[in-house]
C-alpha cells in the first residue's frame, strides 16, 4: 500500500488515481494516463477544429453568393437604366413601360 501525495489517502500500488480525491498516483504517471477532463478538452479542441472548418467553407460559399446576387442586380440595374424614360415635367427616370411619373404623377409623353 501506498498514500496519496494530496490527501494522504491509503491507495494500493496499481492505482492510476487517488480514489479519495482523484490526484494522479506516480503508477499514473508512469503509465501516462490522461485525467478524464484531458480526454473532454481534446475532444471541444476538436470539435473546435471541426466548426473552424465548416464556418469557413460556409463563408466562403456565402461570399460567393453574395457575389453572383451583386453581379446579377448590378447587371439588372444596367438593363434597368437603359430602359428608363425621363419625365418632362419633374426629370425622374421612370420604366419605360410607365403610363404616369412615379414621383409626380403626370402623364409621360411618348415620342
Amino acid at each position: 500500500m501506498t498514500y496519496c501525495s494530496s490527501c494522504g489517502a491509503k491507495i494500493s500500488e496499481d492505482a492510476f488515481f487517488c480514489p479519495n480525491c482523484g490526484t494522479k498516483t506516480p503508477k499514473g504517471f508512469e503509465a501516462n494516463v490522461k485525467y478524464p477532463s484531458d480526454e473532454l478538452r481534446e475532444a471541444f479542441n476538436k470539435a473546435g477544429m471541426e466548426l473552424e472548418k465548416a464556418f469557413t467553407i460556409a463563408a466562403r460559399e456565402m461570399n460567393n453568393a453574395f457575389r453572383g446576387v451583386r453581379e446579377e442586380f448590378n447587371q439588372k440595374s444596367k438593363s434597368e437604366q437603359a430602359s428608363t424614360v425621363t419625365c418632362k415635367n419633374c426629370g425622374a427616370a421612370n420604366a419605360s413601360d410607365a403610363i404616369f411619373c412615379r414621383s409626380c404623377g403626370s402623364k409621360i409623353q411618348t415620342a
